[in-house]
């Protein structure tokens, strides 16, 4: 099976510590993977906040994941703090990718990195539509 490679962006617009509580970690006595979704989820609601939005309101639509890459670098464990940031790229009709990596506060070790595709979408009429011109400008991107 290929592996994912997920290529970093020179630079990031947000970053967000979030701490690794207890229940995020598993039999193996390292972060779940299902936990890291769920604390990457986190940091994408922080990052809409940061860009004053929510998840339901970016220009008036929300948006749906459309879906989700990972690329485990190193464990991760109770106790340890998770630096994320994250950028949105590769812009598309309806969406982009959020691109983020999480690294260990104290010790700088990259844990994950990934992208999340999102979709923009108008949830009264149950359709993508295409992506907000304030999200792109506040992204940093040209229409």
């Amino acid at each position: 099976m290929a592996r994912i490679i997920i290529d970093m962006p020179a630079q990031f617009v947000f970053s967000t510590e979030v701490p690794i509580y207890i229940n995020h970690i598993n039999y193996g006595h390292h972060l779940d993977n299902s936990a890291l979704i769920s604390l990457v989820s986190e940091a994408r609601v922080r990052f809409f906040k940061f860009l004053g939005y929510t998840e339901l309101d970016v220009e008036g639509v929300g948006i749906v994941v459309a879906d989700a890459a990972v690329q485990y670098k190193s464990e991760a464990f109770h106790g340890e703090t998770l630096v994320f940031e994250m950028t949105p790229a590769d812009f598309n009709r309806y969406g982009c990718d959020l691109v983020w990596r999480a690294t260990d506060k104290a010790s700088g070790r990259e844990v994950a990195r990934g992208k999340t595709g999102i979709i923009f979408f108008d949830y009264a009429v149950k359709k993508p539509v295409g992506v907000p011109a304030g999200f792109r400008a506040k992204a940093g991107q040209p229409d």
